[in-house]
């Protein structure tokens, strides 16, 4: 998830203002899918392009579309200081409409992607894996320090990726704020990357009656059981009430995406209605919501990925 989003107006639908976002991060960590996820998303997509070249691209007239470009420390004009100086420039050219993404992976994760693939690490071609990351760590730190938003994928499957780029960089011309409403089953622990979580396990189980045991927070039984809960309607009630208050704040400091963790045991039932019924209630007020069910998707009750949730609070995508 987005450690930092401290960037404001990137997000656009004024089509005479070039959009460009650089991609970078340490190999393994998802670049080509990000890249790939944003040329799906309507980006101009280049990757591996000498740094130098860059900035003819927006010689001349505007672009007509946005533009991601790639930037990899295999590029043999790959530098510190010119990387640095690029972005600048771009955020001047574009007036602040300019991004510097960068993926970020765990160490022992990339040993592992790497294990799994056989490939080389680019920076240790006769060495083990570890000592390329580990240099390429250290090299790529001070550009981390310096991106707009940072995206940890250690925990991030490519579709997950995809699906956080989507939600960040997506066009929306009622409101730039994109929200997520997740749930998941504490006996997993809480989902990397959330911003907020909600505890829905003080909540009517219905996991103690056996004809909706095996059923799911997306059947009428279950939620008509989880709604009678005399809690329930206050408890969705002070949720609603402290995100209509907070995401007009959030959006002024210029985030352009939340994540709001619900949580019960099993991840089946309770934290499963009660994000549906959250989720509507955002979309009603004509916000940008899609909604993630964790533990539904991984027991293969529904297929994987967010889905974009419409006004009527039916999903869309």
């Amino acid at each position: 998830m987005a450690r930092r989003d401290d960037y404001n107006g990137f997000m656009t639908t004024d089509q005479n203002q070039t959009r460009v976002v650089l991609v970078t991060g340490p190999s393994g960590a998802g670049r080509s899918t990000a890249i790939n996820a944003l040329e799906d998303l309507g980006f101009e997509a280049i990757d591996n392009i000498p740094l130098r070249m860059i900035p003819r691209l927006f010689d001349g007239e505007p672009m007509d579309h946005p533009v991601a470009l790639g930037i990899d420390v295999r590029n043999r004009d790959f530098s510190l200081s010119r990387l640095l100086e690029l972005h600048r420039e771009l955020l001047h050219r574009t007036d602040g409409k300019a991004a510097l993404l960068f993926l970020d992976c765990r160490s022992d994760v990339l040993v592992r992607r790497y294990s799994e693939t056989r490939r080389r690490h680019p920076m240790a071609s006769e060495d083990a894996p570890e000592s390329g990351i580990e240099r390429e760590a250290a090299l790529l730190r001070p550009i981390e320090d310096r991106a707009d938003i940072v995206i940890d994928t250690s925990h991030l499957s490519p579709h997950d990726l995809r699906s956080q780029l989507t939600q960040i960089f997506f066009n929306s011309a009622s409101h730039s704020l994109a929200v997520c409403v997740q749930s998941f089953s504490y006996k997993r622990g809480i989902p990397h990357g959330v911003d907020m979580v909600f505890d829905c396990r003080f909540l009517a189980n219905p996991h103690w009656d056996a004809t909706l045991r095996h059923k799911t927070g997306l059947d009428d039984a279950v939620q008509c059981y989880v709604r009678q809960d005399t809690r329930f309607a206050p408890f969705k009630s002070r949720i609603t009430d402290m995100l209509t208050y907070l995401l007009p704040e959030f959006e002024a400091e210029g985030k352009t995406h939340l994540t709001i963790g619900l949580g019960c045991t099993g991840g089946q039932h309770r934290s499963v209605v009660v994000a549906e019924d959250v989720a509507r209630t955002l979309a009603e007020a004509d916000r940008r919501v899609s909604i993630n069910h964790k533990e539904l998707i991984r027991r293969g009750f529904i297929d994987p990925g967010s889905s974009v949730v419409s006004k009527s609070g039916k999903a869309v995508v």
